[in-house]
Parts: structure tokens; sequence; C-alpha cells
């Protein structure tokens, strides 16, 4: 038998490592949905100790520690005892960072339900989320408060602990604007950052009833009520005027470029003629770069918004192209540091 090279033994295990990929997933969502990174806890914990916490026999919850283990949630310093390494800690309820609730909504089952129907989508172009459970997604997590909850806190999790809400406010120069209105601004989590770096600026939180249900909790712990007011609508109806700037971040890439384009024509017609619009979003390159990207951005977030809303993500040109449709101009692409996958395209009116 011939011997395997190196390239072909690494071609195997970046196949395997695919093949595995649901397993990782249900892994660690058993783990975020038990709490397991807070009941591990500062130190380190034995199995046994945490078998009787969830009441499961000590062998089979070592199973789910060891895999944890292996793929750098913890380490196992001495057999049967384990203590978090930092990326175990992203799943702490207690960490400011905390990736928890974003790991629990993409672990959902109704979100892995849809994932199985891939093929759905790329044969029909429609959302496979439809298709599964008869309804589009935003009107199925309205129906359901708990996990529309989960959803607005993962997505306020993403800003926080993607970087942007820490480095926007010092990549852009927000001191020429005097009211900015965050479109589809979610529970304010951005908003109230910029605001404080910027004492002079005052703002607006726009979204969906159920998308600043959580809103002012933010901007009252934020101590923002008297520079921030929240407001609910519909933006493919229209957008709330008055403001000089707009942002809508993470917005357009939950739909189609007809739908995108309508929402920046609201965006437009609520801006002056020398205002500006920043879409925050993550930007596709021309060509794909296999070193360039985390495994999980931006690609698999492309077909993550054709599986669950029909939506993409996209370049530069796929913006300017939009924008055009909408009456704007792309007047400057801001790059953010490396380590967050969002890029900041500014738009004027034209």
């Amino acid at each position: 038998m011939t011997e395997q090279s190196a390239a072909q033994i690494e071609a195997r295990r970046t196949i395997m490592r695919t093949l595995f990929g649901t397993m990782v997933t249900q892994a660690v969502g058993v783990a975020a949905r038990w709490e397991l990174a807070d009941a591990i806890g500062d130190g380190e914990a034995a199995a046994a100790d945490l078998a009787r916490v969830y009441d499961i026999p000590e062998e089979r919850l070592n199973r789910l520690l060891r895999v944890l283990a292996c793929l750098g949630l913890c380490v196992e310093r001495t057999p049967g005892r384990y203590a978090l390494t930092e990326a175990g800690y992203l799943l702490r309820k207690d960490n400011p960072n905390s990736l928890l609730d974003l790991t629990r909504l993409l672990t959902h089952q109704t979100m892995q339900e849809a994932w199985l129907h891939l093929e759905t989508s790329m044969r029909t172009g429609r959302p496979a989320f439809d298709d599964v459970f008869g309804t589009p997604v935003f009107t199925y997590l309205g129906e359901r408060p708990e996990l529309s909850a989960l959803f607005n806190s993962a997505m306020s999790q993403r800003t926080k602990g993607d970087g942007v809400a820490a480095t926007l406010p010092q990549r852009y120069d927000f001191g020429r604007f005097s009211r900015v209105t965050d479109v589809g601004g979610g529970d304010g989590t951005l908003l109230t950052t910029i605001l404080k770096h910027h004492p002079s600026l005052r703002g607006v939180v726009f979204d969906t009833p159920e998308g600043v249900a959580q809103a002012s909790k933010t901007v009252e712990a934020a101590e923002l009520t008297d520079r921030c007011e929240i407001a609910a609508g519909d933006f493919f109806e229209a957008v709330p005027g008055g403001s000089d700037l707009l942002l809508i971040k993470s917005v357009l890439h939950n739909w189609d470029d007809e739908r995108s384009t309508t929402i920046l024509r609201h965006c437009r017609a609520a801006m002056p003629d020398d205002g500006r619009l920043l879409i925050i979003e993550p930007v596709l390159p021309d060509t794909v770069d296999p070193g360039g990207a985390a495994f999980e951005d931006p690609y698999l977030s492309d077909l993550n918004m054709m599986v669950l809303i029909g939506g993409r993500e996209r370049t530069r040109g796929d913006f300017e192209r939009i924008c055009a449709g909408a009456g704007l101009a792309v007047t400057d692409l801001i790059e953010l540091p490396a380590h967050v996958d969002f890029a900041v395209v500014e738009a004027k009116p034209v």
C-alpha cells in the first residue's frame, strides 16, 4: 500500500472535519442550553460534581466534556477535571462579551431544521425556512415571544462581540452630524454606544415593535433617555425623518436585492440632501481567499441568509448596484479591524 503524502493526509482531515460539523454544532448547543460553562465556573470542575448538577451519569457527561475539550472550549488538566478556556468563557452568562444566546439561537432546533433543507433553497431560490415552517422567519419569531427575545439578545451579543460597537465610534467622524437614526436598531446596543462616545449627538432607535421591545432597557441602562428616542414601525413602509445620519447594520443581508432596494429608497426619502447613510455589514471580496476569512464567516453566513430568509451577503459592487437603484451613491468603504467581520459602506444621496 502506497504511503500517503502530507498533503493527502491533510486533505482527508479537511473532509472529515466538515463531515463532523453538524455533530460539533449539536454538542456545543447542548453545552449552551445547559449553561455548562457557568457550571464549570472560574476554576476546575470535576465531571462527577457536574454530573450531579445535571442528574445524569458521570460517564455520560464526561464524554460530552471530552468533546468540548477537543474543540478548545475547555481543558482536561487531570482525568475527569475540566477548566474553561478563553473560548469556553464566551459561553458564560456573566461574560460581558458573552456569545451564549447567539450560540443558543444558531443551534436551536428551529434554525437547524431549516438548514436540513439547504438543497431546497439552492434549487428554488426560496428560503427553506418558509417551506419547512409555512411562514417567514420574522413572522414565526413574532408569534413566539421567548424565541423572539432570544433572537434579539443574540443580535445584541453579536453586535458587542463582533467589535462593531467598540470600534465604529473611533473609525468614523460622527461629530459632524446632529442626529442619527439606527434603522433596524434592535435593542439599541450600537446606537447607545455611539451616543456615549459623542455627547452632542442625539439618536433614534427604529425597528419593528418586536425588534425594539428591549430597547428602552438598554437606553435607560446607558442613562441616555434624554438623547435617545425609540420608534416602532416597518422600514418596508417608511423610515422616520429628521436625522442627518442613518445607520443600518445587519439588515440588508436579510433581504434579496429588490426588497433591500426598497429599504434603501425609504432611507433616502428620510435623509436630507447632505445626509449620509452607513451600511454596516460583511463585504465579500470579489474572489474567495481561503485563508482570509474565519470558517464560519462570511460565506456560511451568506448561505444562512438564503436558507432562513432569502437574503445574502454582498460585495462592494453589489452594494453600489442596490444603492444606485435607491438614489444613493457609495462614497467610501471603511474597513474595520481584522477581528471584526464587518465593514462600513458610506453612501450619500445623488
